[in-house]
C-alpha cells in the first residue's frame, strides 16, 4: 500500500468533515501546512478557483507526488514546496486561510511555528486545523500499544501534542491568534479492507516498527500475533476500523 494512498484512506472520514468545515471562498489564497501528498491542498484549490493554494511539507517524495497529482488533475492554481512551516519565509500577509489535516502536531516550538504561519496570513485571516484529541480517547493508539505490550507512548514527536484545549489556546494567543474554538470530531479511522492489509499498514507506523525492533525474536512474534488479534477484533464487513477523536481548531489572525 503506497503511503500517501494509505494515509488518505485511513483519514477518509476526517477529511470529509474537515472539508465541510473549512469554508473556502472563491478568491481565497490558502496555505496547507504539512500537506503530505496534497489531497487537501488540491481540494481547496478546486474550491478557490479565483484564488490559489500552496501546500508545504518537509517530505520531498510527498511533495513530488502532490505535484504529479495536481498536474494529472489539471489544477493550475496550486503549488507545492518542500519546506518547514515552522521557519519558511512565507510572503507576509499573502494568505487568507491556513489549513492543516494532522500536520501541526510535531512543531519543536509551537509558539514560534504558529507565529510564522500567522505572518503569512492577512489581518483577520483564518486558521483551521485538525489534530488528535488525547491519546486515551483514540482507540487505535490504545489498542496498538496494548497489543504490543507497550505501556508508554512513543519517544520523540508526539501526535497528541495539541490535544489539550487550554494549552493550545495559550499557544495560539501567544502566536497572535484570537477567537480560538474547538469542535469535537468523532469518526473512525480505516486501516484496510482486511486484517492482512491492516497489519501491513500498522507495521509501517514508526511506533510499531521501533517497538518491535526492541524486542527479542520470541517477544516480537508474540507482539505481532497480539497486533493481528487486535486488528481482527475490529474487522467489519467493510474493513478494519478503529474509533478515534479529533479536534477541529479554528482561530483568527490578529496581526
Amino acid at each position: 500500500m503506497r503511503l500517501d494512498a494509505g494515509y488518505d484512506a485511513e483519514l477518509r472520514r476526517h477529511h470529509e468533515v474537515l472539508c465541510r468545515s473549512v469554508g473556502v471562498r472563491l478568491d481565497d489564497h490558502v496555505l496547507d501546512i504539512g500537506c503530505g501528498a496534497g489531497q487537501l491542498t488540491r481540494q481547496v484549490a478546486s474550491a478557490a478557483r479565483a484564488g490559489s493554494a500552496l501546500g508545504v511539507d518537509i517530505s520531498a517524495p510527498a511533495i513530488q507526488r502532490a505535484r504529479d497529482s495536481a498536474r494529472e488533475e489539471g489544477l493550475g492554481n496550486v503549488t507545492f514546496e518542500c519546506a518547514d512551516a515552522q521557519v519558511h519565509p512565507f510572503a507576509p500577509e499573502s494568505r487568507d486561510l491556513a489549513v492543516s489535516r494532522f500536520g501541526t502536531m510535531f512543531f519543536a516550538d509551537p509558539v514560534a511555528a504558529f507565529t510564522n504561519i500567522g505572518r503569512a496570513l492577512r489581518p483577520g485571516g483564518r486558521l483551521v486545523m485538525m489534530v488528535w484529541q488525547a491519546r486515551e480517547r483514540n482507540e487505535w493508539d490504545v489498542a496498538i500499544r496494548r497489543s504490543l505490550g507497550a505501556t508508554e507512548g512513543p519517544a520523540g514527536p508526539d501526535p497528541f501534542s495539541l490535544a489539550d484545549p487550554p494549552a493550545v489556546t495559550d499557544i495560539l494567543r501567544a502566536a497572535g491568534f484570537t477567537g480560538v474554538t474547538f469542535t469535537d470530531v468523532h469518526e473512525a479511522v480505516y486501516y484496510g479492507p482486511d486484517v492482512a492489509a491492516a497489519l501491513d499498514w500498522v507495521h509501517g507506523f514508526t511506533f510499531t516498527s521501533e517497538t518491535l525492533k526492541r524486542l527479542d525474536a520470541v517477544a516480537a512474534t508474540r507482539a505481532r500475533e497480539g497486533l493481528r488479534g487486535a486488528l481482527a477484533a475490529h474487522l467489519k464487513d467493510d474493513g478494519v476500523w478503529f474509533d478515534s477523536r479529533a479536534w477541529i481548531i479554528t482561530a483568527t489572525s490578529s496581526a
